[in-house]
């Protein structure tokens, strides 16, 4: 049994309250830890501590933090293999996936914002009689609450900016997958971060989550993580007016037109589709096909996907591992029921999938295609967040664009088409804050992340995390005439 503890104040502690919440495998669908379970209290205290060493560590120049953060990312490449095994463990995700993209990339934020903040610069205006320049200053304390599914990744792509701009901060990781964000604050304190600057404060969501957003210590808040909770924390924060940066849901389209790569098209539509079992908000769950190529994409699909077996989720040959959890896989499998029940021909899969030996409690389920639903059906407008996509036909760009719209849910979209004015044409028309023309989650963290309509508010990644967790004031100072 594993016991993970709050990081607070540089040390590691129970909740107050010394209760626990049980940590589960999902690959086994057995216990295998415990985490705090932290309230009001703990947040009190993680607050506490970092209003106590905001003001020493927004005073260090960009270089110290710099080098403080860039230790942090030489740790977490010097435990690589051990966090993508926890991460699995914790997540149900293929070893292979953990240790090509979580934990890379988690690395990866750490250094990109540590070297970032040596070249964040702001504005100067100068004229005959003034000059007006812009200070960039941090914010305070911030709050960062990250969800399961990319659990370290999207952690640190929270964290990091947070840091590197001069802020403290409270964070709270997923409850259900909070393994790797415990290693992490052990890799913090052994670079050397000083104590109160980041906090790490495990427990559930309307308890520990809640307690950050209402502390009114607590100056902005960062959320990923889905659309009801974050229309709630958009209720708590805006009449505090305090900042807020939501990324919420997706419900992305694939469009795949009649003079795509096919080749190309299908093997990246398999991969957009079921990588993390469906579990990443950029997974294209609604595939739209030109009407003239659709049975032909449709039995390539189908024969790709039909050789994906879902598996133990640390045997590197896995392309498939489990579910998050027991619940999250019954909400699934709720969905297929209301495809059927909607209409739709289930072309693969759609069943809980039964592993053996330590895996026999899983939580796994078949990649599942669905065809023969209408745009305005539930399963084609609500956010699913499994293995599980659907098909529909198209006949013209126009219809494509309207269907790929036809979503409450904007965040992005994948074009397959090898006409380059129609690629410029049919990305700028779709209402996504993402596009991707002939490829998928191709990611430069200079870029702005986020969605449109549901699918949140604000932008993160590259300067535009960093403007977030900073506020800008204009100094205008008079130039004598001689």
């Amino acid at each position: 049994m594993i016991q993970l503890l709050n990081y607070i104040n540089g040390e590691f502690v129970q909740a107050h309250s010394t209760e626990t919440i049980n940590n589960i495998n999902p690959g086994t669908g057995m216990v295998y830890g415990t985490i705090p379970r932290s309230q009001t209290a703990d947040i009190n205290a993680a607050v506490a501590a970092a209003t106590e060493a905001f003001p020493a560590w927004s005073s260090l120049s960009s270089e110290e933090r710099s080098t403080i953060l860039v230790r942090i990312a030489d740790g977490i490449q010097a435990n690589a293999e051990a966090l993508a095994q926890a991460e699995s463990v914790d997540n149900g995700k293929p070893i292979s996936l953990s240790r090509a993209v979580d934990i890379s990339r988690a690395e990866a934020n750490i250094r990109f914002f540590a070297t970032g903040i040596l070249h964040f610069a702001s504005e100067a205006h100068p004229n005959n009689a003034f000059v007006n320049y812009t200070l960039r200053k941090p914010i305070g304390v911030v709050g960062c609450i990250s969800p399961w599914n990319l659990p370290l990744y999207l952690f640190t792509w929270k964290i990091a900016p947070a840091l590197a701009v001069g802020n403290c901060v409270v964070a709270k990781p997923s409850e259900l997958t909070p393994y790797t964000a415990y290693l992490f604050s052990k890799i913090c304190a052994e670079a050397g971060l000083p104590n109160g600057v980041l906090n790490i404060v495990h427990g559930l969501g309307p308890e520990a989550g809640e307690a950050i957003v209402q502390h009114n210590g607590i100056k902005a808040i960062s959320f990923t993580g889905g659309t009801v909770t974050g229309r709630h924390i958009a209720s708590v924060i805006a009449p505090k007016f305090k900042k807020m940066s939501l990324e919420l849901g997706g419900k992305n389209a694939n469009i795949i037109f009649n003079d795509a790569q096919m080749d190309l098209a299908v093997s990246t539509t398999v991969r957009s589709s079921f990588a993390n079992q469906g579990q990443i908000c950029l997974c294209g769950s609604r595939v739209l096909i030109q009407a003239n190529i659709y049975e032909q994409f449709k039995a390539a699909l189908i024969e790709k996907v039909s050789k994906i077996k879902p598996g133990n989720p640390l045997d590197p040959n896995t392309r498939m591992g489990a579910l998050v959890s027991e619940a999250h896989l019954n909400k699934v499998l709720s969905y297929v029921a209301l495809a059927k029940e909607e209409g739709g021909n289930i072309l693969l899969g759609g069943e809980r999938v039964q592993l053996n030996d330590e895996n026999a409690g899983g939580f796994f389920m078949q990649p599942t295609i669905i065809e023969g639903l209408g745009p305005q059906c539930r399963t084609n407008q609500e956010e699913i967040f499994g293995p599980v996509i659907t098909l529909q036909s198209f006949e013209t760009e126009e219809e494509a664009i309207a269907l790929a719209n036809a979503s409450v849910y904007g965040l992005a979209a994948s074009i397959w088409t090898e006409n380059v004015t129609r690629a410029h044409r049919v990305a700028q028309k779709l209402e996504t804050g993402i596009v991707w023309v002939n490829c998928w989650l191709e990611r430069d963290l200079r870029t702005p992340f986020g969605g449109v309509k549901q699918s949140g508010l604000g932008r993160e990644g590259g300067w535009e995390a960093m403007r977030f967790f900073t506020e800008p004031q204009n100094v205008c100072i008079s130039v004598p005439k001689q």
